[in-house]
């Protein structure tokens, strides 16, 4: 579904998902967490700090410092790759799921508000 809106919609669906999630008492992501958390989900993985900076452009200290919450909060989780110890994998989790696809609810709803 699309649906044409204009700037001032756009805003005001942003506004009411925002709105909503305040209500729920949800998380409290930041634009940046919220980011990195869709692009866990939503990109193929494997996911690293490294790949992740380089997808969003913005800094590996930023991202470690949102999946540092995010892994806090159990909406991600941090594993060691078992070919590169080097390197650790950044990885959905079941808390995580459930968060997005309430998310995801809550725009469809308001979506229909607009």
């Amino acid at each position: 579904m699309f649906v044409k809106a204009g700037k001032k919609e756009a805003l005001h669906l942003w506004q009411q998902v925002t709105s909503s999630c305040v209500r729920m008492k949800s998380y409290d992501l930041s634009m940046r967490q919220l980011a990195v958390l869709l692009s866990v989900y939503l990109e193929p993985a494997p996911h690293t700090v490294k790949n992740l900076a380089e997808r969003m452009n913005i800094s590996k200290p930023a991202i470690c410092r949102a999946l540092d919450y995010l892994a806090r909060s159990g909406l991600l989780k941090r594993v060691r790759d078992e070919h590169d110890r080097r390197n650790v994998l950044v990885q959905r989790t079941v808390k995580g799921s459930v968060f997005l696809t309430e998310f995801s609810e809550l725009i469809m709803y308001n979506l229909g508000k607009v």
